[in-house]
């Protein structure tokens, strides 16, 4: 029984922290699925609000719980794993699809798996790897994700507070529109909070999440840099096809792959 056990962790190490192509074609399905289930999470919160269909979710359930074990099992420490900010979103979403029942309106906090992408270091290093075109514009893709995440994570917190206060948000497109319209400060006014609890949310989604959301907007659309401190001054963001410091002037040796765009 040892042996099968040691056997079944091997393999699940090899395919989830390998190498191989077998390995790595693995984790990309694995953030396929996670990518089409985050989608059927938000377009069936518009098309089917009430939740009167719950045979996928369950399907769903039970294919992120395999994962989940997987994983656990996988993990050189698996006590640290089932404490991990991962682990614990995972079972927030598990719960959320087994249980519609009790967690109706708390069924869309199973968006916080959209934490995954944040979290995925080791596929972010494949695709360093992989990719010259990833790692150019690496900065880029990573500020995307995080506005993504973030953006959907405050949406979900909108649509569950306020699900059953406000009139004017009935699916998970109405607290996209609001919190988008509250975060880029357009404030169209047509969903308003009524309520002290939403009124409070909105002066935190205001204070914190403008300020977060515009660095990241910053981040997408400013030029293409290059990370290399320069060792006089310090300056460690550079032209990528820079040959001196913009501060002091003197001669940087940026690496390249030789490629011209």
């Amino acid at each position: 029984m040892a042996a099968e056990t040691f056997s079944l962790k091997t393999i699940l190490r090899q395919l989830y922290f390998g190498h191989s192509t077998k390995a790595r074609v693995f984790r990309y399905a694995l953030l396929a699925f996670d990518l089409i289930t985050i989608g059927y999470f938000v377009v069936s919160s518009v098309l089917d609000p009430a939740r009167l269909h719950h045979a996928l979710d369950y399907v769903i359930a039970g294919v992120l719980l395999l994962d989940y074990v997987a994983r656990m099992i996988a993990a050189a420490n698996p006590g640290r794993y089932v404490v991990s900010f991962t682990s614990l979103a995972d079972v927030v979403v598990i719960a959320s699809l087994i249980a519609p029942a009790f967690l109706e309106n708390f069924a869309f906090m199973r968006v916080v798996r959209m934490l995954r992408l944040m979290r995925s270091y080791h596929l972010l290093k494949e695709l360093r790897d992989a990719s010259s075109w990833f790692r150019r514009n690496e900065e880029i893709l990573q500020s995307g994700v995080n506005l993504i995440v973030f953006i959907f994570v405050v949406t979900a917190i909108v649509f569950v507070v306020e699900d059953d206060r406000n009139p004017n948000i009935n699916n998970y497109l109405d607290a996209l529109y609001f919190t988008v319209a509250t975060l880029t400060t357009t404030g169209f006014g047509d969903i308003t909070m009524t309520d002290s609890v939403g009124r409070l949310m909105t002066v935190l989604i205001m204070i914190f999440g403008v300020a977060l959301f515009l660095r990241l907007v910053q981040t997408i659309f400013r030029p293409s840099k290059v990370r290399i401190s320069c060792p006089d001054c310090g300056l460690n963001r550079h032209d990528t096809d820079a040959v001196h410091c913009k501060h002091c002037g003197r001669t940087l040796k940026i690496p390249t792959d030789g490629s011209w765009e």
